[in-house]
């Protein structure tokens, strides 16, 4: 590993098709398998449990406040699951299919990475976490804990609340095996005796609604000096035999299934994307099972039966000790009361520095951009953006991409009233953004309700770009001079947009970070308009002259600065790049940054989650560093720094929704953008490159191998500088 320090960021202007990659998940990976292969990279798959290994790192940190460490335990779970159900999903269909370059040793091997995390995380729950929650007064109590006082509680609660809810199944061949949701919590047992019609069924299902909460906390009367709560699952279990009047529960478990949770839909044989998936929507709790999870007390039998039910091989069996659905514990963080077990509170800031509040954001724009650094600054000033376009009547037309704003969402109450208001609203709704399709389909329904147009983006892509565009009718007073005042005043039709690296969601705006920025230049704008154009008519238009946007230039643009960086190298100039983003797998970008180290290039790489270019390799990537920051906040800001020589024209920086990802540069509709004032430049790199590069607490940095170091335990953290500075 090239330990040496970060070079400093100099002083930043502006300067660059498609290459279709398969639709098909399989065929992708497989094509994904032998660049790998080719390129000597990382397998991403173990990079993102490496990622994980990380976030659960979070919770050995003394640092870190107690219920604080229990979320990142939480979050660890809530990965995980979408791991499976996306990534192992896709490795196992691969598996199945001749010649895709995945073999069955390789998800042998996936899984082998998980079962070790899975173990790591649940003996840290039990063996650190939670005595440690237990020594400040805050105790989950199973049925051997409670006294008499709490047992009859929580038998009345079992009887009153719970009971009425469960239908226990008792199988025999006119009762087969019930369908069981996807990450839903269930019990099995094996009953003796014999049932009401003389018959000896021994296996029953017992499935637990969703509606009933995972964490019930017990009446302060009954835990004098602590704060006392009981498991669901704790409840059940206690009360399984009243279930089941007159035959006894010999061996019994709770169980969890893990299903593929990808929606498949044919976008070119439907005619109405919407209803597919909403229809699609029903089917994904009952996809192929994945994973199956019990607690480790589970009898063999058991295990058996069960894995014979979804079809499973024994390597997809996770025995854990502990309750199957450690996200669930959430319920916990929020019930206790113990602030100081918390992080402080933290409160973004309005930026009056740069947007004075009382005055017109519009009026303010047309004198400067704005530059917003989320969460460390409020996101308000986004709604505020749109808040006034709304109630402007000099607004003609709001246009606007969706992908991820959540179930409820100011932003689009405002979008519906602007419709309603009679202004032309076009919505590029994401039907298919992961997991927020049915939120997303709500509001497209509710948009073209009230007139809004409402489009789904372009057949087999997923329209990830962040865009906010205003169009005002403004007018424009003759210039001074004779007969000036006679001259009628004319009307001329402005723009304003808001970019961003983040979702329009103002609850995620205050957990991730991010950049946004507010325009009313002609160039941006003028670009930002043509992508809509292009989204809604499909018609071909001029290429942007500012903008970047993939599929149809990004991942060639981004390839063609690391060739001028590389050249400057070969010519004895200052070379240097530095790339901040989420996750890195694209082989040919990362061919691209290895030719520019080899050629000298001082390169280092910021990836908060997959990275699969390992560094220091002795002569291929000796110039290239990897490290990963994991913080109280998401990093989920893509900025992108160039300069292949000394002078001012030699330096480009840009802004971008896309990670380098072969799925972002060729399936998604990808914006990234040039920062082209030099003080926001300079903001840019001093806020969210610079502060990274030189964090110790918080960050991890990659080896060799592809195993990630934390830095130290101490020294500076960039969040946290951010947080004082901005906030």
């Amino acid at each position: 590993m090239n330990d040496a320090a970060p070079k400093p960021l100099q002083q930043p202007q502006l300067l660059p098709a498609r290459v279709a990659l398969p639709d098909d998940r399989t065929s992708a990976l497989r094509e994904k398998a032998a660049q790998t292969a080719a390129l000597n990279l990382l397998d991403r798959e173990r990079s993102l449990l490496q990622f994980n290994r990380r976030v659960l790192a979070q919770a050995r940190r003394t640092d870190v406040p107690l219920l604080e460490r229990l979320r990142y335990v939480t979050i660890v779970s809530s990965n995980l699951d979408e791991f499976f159900e996306v990534r192992v999903a896709d490795y196992i269909e691969a598996v199945r299919q001749p010649g895709s370059g995945i073999t069955q040793a390789d998800l042998a091997a996936v899984a082998q990475a998980a079962h070790e995390l899975i173990d790591e995380q649940y003996q840290l729950f039990n063996h650190e976490v939670m005595p440690l929650l237990e020594a400040e007064g805050i105790v989950v109590l199973n049925h051997a804990q409670r006294n008499a006082e709490q047992r009859a509680w929580v038998q009345t609660f079992f009887e009153q609340q719970v009971q009425p809810l469960l239908v226990p199944l008792s199988l025999d061949p006119s009762h087969p095996f019930p369908q069981v949701a996807n990450k839903s919590l269930n019990f099995i047992a094996r009953i003796g005796g014999r049932d009401a019609f003389g018959r000896e069924n021994q296996i029953a299902i017992v499935k637990v609604p969703r509606v009933l909460p995972r964490v019930i906390r017990l009446p302060s009367a009954l835990t004098p000096g602590y704060q006392g709560f009981v498991l669901l699952t704790s409840v059940i279990r206690a009360h399984l035999g009243a279930l089941f009047p007159g035959r006894t529960v010999e061996s019994f478990s709770q169980f969890r299934v893990t299903r593929d949770s990808d929606l498949e839909v044919d976008e070119d044989d439907v005619t109405n994307l919407r209803q597919a998936l909403r229809s699609g929507l029903t089917l994904r709790h009952f996809g192929q099972a994945i994973r199956l999870e019990v607690v480790s007390t589970c009898p063999d039998e058991l295990t058996r039966f069960l894995l014979e039910q979804f079809g499973l091989p024994e390597v997809a069996l996770y025995k854990v000790n502990g309750p199957v659905n450690l996200v669930r514990l959430n319920q916990l963080i929020d019930q206790a009361e113990a602030e100081h077990l918390r992080f402080p509170p933290f409160e973004p800031r309005w930026p009056a520095g740069r947007l004075p509040v009382g005055r017109s954001i519009f009026e303010q724009l047309r004198q400067r951009d704005v530059l917003l650094h989320h969460p460390f600054e409020s996101f308000e000033p986004v709604v505020q953006f749109l808040r006034e376009a709304v109630h402007d009547p000099d607004v003609l037309a709001i246009k606007q991409t969706i992908y991820r704003t959540g179930a409820q969402s100011v932003l689009m109450d405002l979008l519906i009233e602007a419709a309603r208001r009679g202004k032309e609203v076009l919505a590029v709704v994401e039907l298919k953004a992961r997991f927020d399709e049915e939120a997303n389909i709500n509001w497209a329904e509710r948009l073209e309700a009230v007139g809004a147009q409402v489009v789904y983006g372009i057949v087999g892509l997923k329209t990830h770009a962040k865009m906010l565009l205003v169009t005002r009718r403004e007018t424009v007073r003759p210039a001074r001079g004779e007969g000036a005042d006679k001259r009628p005043a004319q009307t001329r039709l402005r723009r304003y947009a808001h970019l961003s690296t983040g979702n329009y969601n103002p609850r995620t705006a205050r957990m991730y970070t991010d950049l946004g920025y507010l325009t009313a230049d002609p160039g941006l704008t003028a670009d930002a308009d043509a992508v809509f154009l292009q989204l809604a008519s499909q018609t071909q238009v001029k290429p942007p002259r500012h903008l970047v946007t993939a599929p149809f230039g990004l991942h060639k643009r981004m390839v063609k600065h690391l060739q001028q960086v590389a050249e400057g190298a070969r010519a004895g100039k200052t070379a240097r790049v530095v790339v901040k983003i989420n996750a890195l797998t694209d082989p040919q970008l990362m061919h691209a940054l290895i030719e520019a180290g080899m050629a000298g290039v001082s390169i280092d790489l910021i990836v908060r989650g997959a990275c699969m270019l390992p560094p220091g390799v002795p002569g291929r990537t000796d110039n290239i560093r990897v490290r990963s920051v994991i913080g109280r906040f998401l990093e989920h800001t893509r900025v992108l720094y160039f300069r292949w020589g000394d002078g001012d024209e030699d330096e480009m920086l840009y802004l971008s929704s896309a990670d380098w990802m072969s799925r972002n540069m060729f399936r998604r509709i990808e914006l990234a953008w040039p920062v082209r004032d030099a003080g926001l430049r300079q903001r840019v790199i001093d806020e969210a490159l610079v502060p990274y590069l030189h964090d110790k607490r918080d960050a991890w940095v990659m080896d060799s191998s592809g195993r990630y170091k934390r830095v130290s335990e101490t020294g500076p953290s960039a969040q946290r500088a951010l947080m004082q500075r901005l906030a």
